[in-house]
């Protein structure tokens, strides 16, 4: 049931999302009304400080928010898979140096880590946002996945993948890869989130996601100043945001639910 939901939640949120990159009510950065406009027939969302309409800016921006997410996410999966795969499967001193590594990494706050990195960087839009964040989920994929091929590496299929002859790069992704999903794909689905929070938050602070490009993390620090003459722009804003983590949440849910029941 939560699987089915977070499905439908965020599959409608996708959707919105890709018709927002070809086709929006109106011009996300065009002054198309007076200035906040409350919601009506002809502003769903109503209007911001420069008579700009908030559905518009906001599908545009669920967009950004997705790739941004996605994208972030997939950098830390693939090298995090990477490093957790070697360490898991080996173990010994590369195992020991590697995870020493990983414990310096993770010893510092996640948000305050791609603070640093985006200040390293320089501005440079969702292109910082993405390398800071795709750096600091790195460490995170690493744990999960050398736990999950640290207790699989020493299978009787394994044995047998060696007996036959596969080596090791065969074994590592062709055997183990496929058999770490139970663990992957709710981490990645975790990962989402907290990309999605990282990125609304660093865009609120001013450092992520800068105009012309919209993002919901980007609006919502744009609805701070404005929460006594248009709290619609904040609750609308908010809104967006609180259901994508609700349903990309519900999918991580009815995962793990799912692969319990299969094992």
């Amino acid at each position: 049931m939560k699987l089915k939901a977070g499905l439908i939640i965020t599959a409608f949120l996708l959707i919105v999302a890709l018709v927002g990159l070809f086709w929006t009510p109106y011009s996300p950065t065009a002054m198309v009304s007076a200035r906040f406009t409350k919601p009506c027939a002809e502003h769903l969302f109503g209007t911001d400080n420069f008579g700009r309409d908030i559905l518009s800016r906001a599908m545009k921006g669920l967009g950004t928010t997705f790739v941004i997410a996605f994208t972030t996410v997939l950098i830390g999966a693939v090298a995090g898979t990477l490093v957790g795969s070697v360490t898991g499967y080996y173990g010994g001193m590369t195992d020991h140096i590697l995870m020493r590594f990983n414990d310096a990494v993770t010893a510092f706050p996640t948000f305050l880590l791609a603070l640093l990195i985006v200040s390293l960087v320089g501005p440079g839009g969702r292109y910082s946002v993405i390398l800071a964040l795709g750096l600091v989920f790195i460490p995170g994929f690493a744990r999960v996945m050398r736990s999950e091929y640290a207790s699989l590496r020493n299978r009787n299929f394994v044995t047998n993948a060696r007996l036959m002859g596969a080596g090791d790069a065969r074994i590592l992704f062709i055997y183990l890869l496929p058999n770490t999903v139970r663990v992957f794909l709710p981490a990645f689905t975790i990962g989402f989130n907290n990309a999605v929070l990282a990125e609304a938050g660093l865009s609120f602070l001013g450092i992520g996601v800068t105009p012309p490009d919209a993002s919901l993390g980007y609006m919502l620090a744009e609805a701070q100043g404005m929460l006594a003459a248009a709290p619609w722009y904040a609750l609308f804003t908010g809104a967006v945001i609180v259901l994508l983590v609700f349903g990309v949440g519900l999918i991580g849910e009815g995962l793990q639910n799912f692969m319990g029941e299969v094992e």
